[in-house]
């Protein structure tokens, strides 16, 4: 069903759900077969992985995950059309820790290192919950650097920010109480990585305060979003517990052009929950400029 919004100047879609079997392109080496390397950038080293071919597509992780947090299905459908790089974020993993004080600006700063260590130009980028924030930060203060941009689940830096009805909220929130069968197929799609170092407690708590400074409007990219030039996706779970949808029509309303779509009966994980569903809608948003 599509609803159309003509004042705001945005479209929501509501998707249902899907699910199929993930697949590999031909010749294409799985996610969690791939090695973790490490790029020496101007701001640190920064460990992450490659997977796929085709244009470059960076995803951002969000707060206190790693990178073997991104759903392996979604990464393979992806994949299929994209050169996948995925990443850990300050302080975790293989990734050095920026000097404090820390901030989603500078965690922007230090993915746009790596995009240029890498050598890929100007990428497609997608970032989930905290990941999104840096996503929104790149495209402000590196715009030659983002071609299109997928924000999910992920908050507005201009001070407007709807904080979620209850603090604290157990890991399991990330998908409503009727979906778990998915959280439990998620959960077994990322048993398949190498075990890997959780982030510390240190680093979660300085990312901790890096998102609260955003939402209140602290960042100097946050109060700028609305000159994001990038054609831009903003897509969310209608029952996202921890990040109101209040947040994706203000994102939707200020940053020029955007496209708003809502997944329902899904949560904070909708990316995850209906990978399928997602991952084609994404492919189909940038294919439309690399034709």
């Amino acid at each position: 069903m599509r609803r159309y919004l003509p004042a705001l100047g945005l479209a929501v879609l509501l998707v249902t759900a899907c699910s199929s079997s993930p697949s590999l392109a031909p010749g294409t080496r799985s996610v969690v077969s791939a090695p973790v390397r490490v790029a020496h950038t101007g701001l640190g080293a920064v460990g992450y992985r490659v997977v796929g071919s085709g244009p470059p597509l960076v995803l951002i992780m969000g707060y206190g995950w790693t990178m073997e947090g991104w759903d392996p299905r979604l990464v393979h459908a992806l994949a299929r059309h994209n050169r996948v790089v995925m990443f850990d974020n300050s302080g975790v993993g293989h990734t050095q820790e920026l000097p404090q004080p820390f901030s989603i600006d500078a965690m922007a700063d230090q993915t746009s290192a790596l995009i240029d260590t890498l050598g890929l130009g100007r990428p497609d980028v997608l970032g989930w919950s905290m990941g999104g924030t840096i996503a929104q930060a790149l495209a402000v203060l590196h715009p030659a650097q983002v071609h299109r941009l997928v924000l999910c689940a992920t908050y507005p830096g201009t001070g407007q920010a709807v904080m979620p009805p209850v603090a604290g909220l157990p890991t399991a929130s990330d998908f409503p109480a009727n979906q778990a069968s998915a959280l439990a197929a998620f959960k077994a799609a990322l048993s398949h990585y190498p075990p890997a170092p959780a982030a510390s407690p240190g680093t979660k708590g300085l990312q901790n305060l890096a998102v609260s400074n955003w939402r209140t409007g602290s960042d100097a990219a946050g109060r700028k979003t609305a000159s994001i030039s990038a054609p831009t996706l903003i897509a969310d779970g209608t029952d996202d517990q921890l990040d109101p949808v209040a947040n994706d029509h203000t994102l939707a309303r200020t940053i020029p052009a955007a496209k708003l779509v809502l997944y329902p009966d899904a949560g904070h994980a909708f990316l995850f929950q209906d990978w399928a569903r997602f991952a084609a809608l994404v492919n189909s948003f940038l294919a439309r400029s690399h034709a």
